[in-house]
């Protein structure tokens, strides 16, 4: 495996924008960096191969999904967690294999909002009801002729719901376990943003609901690649900080055949980025009603402001779908489900899983 500190190459088109003030100056000193970087991003080439594949559906509150905008007739809808395996040239010329959103669901569980729900019987009912699990983590590498040996990163668009030591090994026991966990995928480092990980070190009451307690205790430090602001990693992938929904927020960016996909969990749908298109009732007409170009997911609110603006950035990252034009090719990362029993919350669009390219096993040397 290539050592993969200091290959990670910071984005100068966003530099200074997150000071712009007042913040309409801001929004629009965001947009204008993105529509620049998007010319640029795209020229440098594209990723070698993507899969996505489907981890677990999980309960989540529908007053929370579409900014409050949504008619709701159910207190719960749906949302689909997916990982990514991505491969690429990295800068030193080597294949990369990245891994995002690779969610463990048993420790989702101990977040303390969806460990408080498990408590009480309507919730918990609710809580089953809402449940499908598709795939561990640790199998999927295997189902595409890789091994867990082969991935060079781990990331997160950010560690809500996340125990970070069942993935990247901790070197000490978790609670009422006799021995030290194990990294799910032993030479991989975690990408993470510096403010995202000190919210670890010192957490608000703002922010306490959606964090595993003690998730990231012991785990090497020599396991994290840490960054600030906006990077590129290799040829066609780039993460984007998207601050808002949590201060390290960031999006994955990557070029494809059919153009540029970001994705995102500062919304729930396609109808998140483009209110304008929907059929979710309520939500366009609150969008026009304020004149909102985006609406968030709104379970935590550490800076709605940033958060609309980091949505207005990587929709103008985003290429416009080949499959319906209408529709910018941003994905949630945990999306809303098309399911009967959550209508009307539906989404009005769904852009599926991505499959590009051959991956490929990288040379063991």
């Amino acid at each position: 495996m290539t050592e993969s500190t200091s290959l990670l190459r910071p984005i100068p088109e966003f530099d200074g924008v997150h000071e712009v003030w007042p913040r309409g100056d801001r929004l629009e000193a965001i947009r204008s960096a993105a529509e620049k970087y998007h010319d640029r991003f795209v020229g440098q080439g594209q990723v070698e191969a993507v899969r996505t594949v489907d981890i677990a559906t999980a309960p989540y509150p529908a007053r929370f999904a579409f900014q409050g905008y949504s008619v709701n007739v159910n207190p719960f809808i749906s949302i689909t967690n997916r990982m990514m395996v991505v491969q690429f040239e990295g800068f030193d010329g080597e294949l990369k294999t990245l891994v995002w959103e690779p969610t463990v669901a048993a420790g989702s569980a101990q977040a303390p909002f969806y460990n408080k729900i498990q408590k009480f019987g309507d919730a918990l009912r609710a809580g089953r009801f809402f449940v499908k699990y598709y795939n561990d983590p640790d199998d999927v590498l295997p189902s595409l002729g890789l091994t867990n040996e082969d991935v060079d990163y781990i990331s997160f668009d950010h560690l809500h719901v996340q125990d970070v030591r069942m993935i990247m090994g901790s070197d000490k026991p978790l609670p009422g376990e006799s021995a030290p966990r194990e990294p799910l995928f032993p030479n991989a480092k975690l990408l993470v943003h510096r403010k995202e990980l000190g919210t670890f070190e010192s957490m608000h009451p703002m922010q306490w609901a959606w964090y595993v307690e003690n998730g990231m205790d012991g785990v090497p430090q020599d396991r994290l690649e840490i960054f600030d602001g906006d990077v590129e990693l290799g040829v066609g992938v780039s993460l984007l900080w998207t601050p808002g929904h949590t201060d390290g927020n960031h999006s994955l960016c990557i070029n494809t055949p059919d153009g540029v996909w970001v994705q995102s969990e500062n919304g729930m749908a396609p109808d998140s980025w483009q209110p304008e298109h929907s059929k979710i009732p309520g939500v366009k007409a609150q969008a026009e009603f304020y004149g909102r170009e985006v609406v968030l997911n709104s379970n935590t609110l550490e800076d709605s402001v940033d958060q609309y603006d980091s949505m207005i950035k990587e929709k103008t990252m985003a290429s416009r779908s080949a499959r319906d034009p209408r529709w910018m090719q941003v994905i949630p990362s945990s999306e809303c489900v098309d399911w009967k029993r959550q209508w009307p919350v539906v989404p009005t669009y769904s852009h599926g899983t991505l499959n590009y390219g051959m991956i490929a096993v990288p040379s063991r040397d």
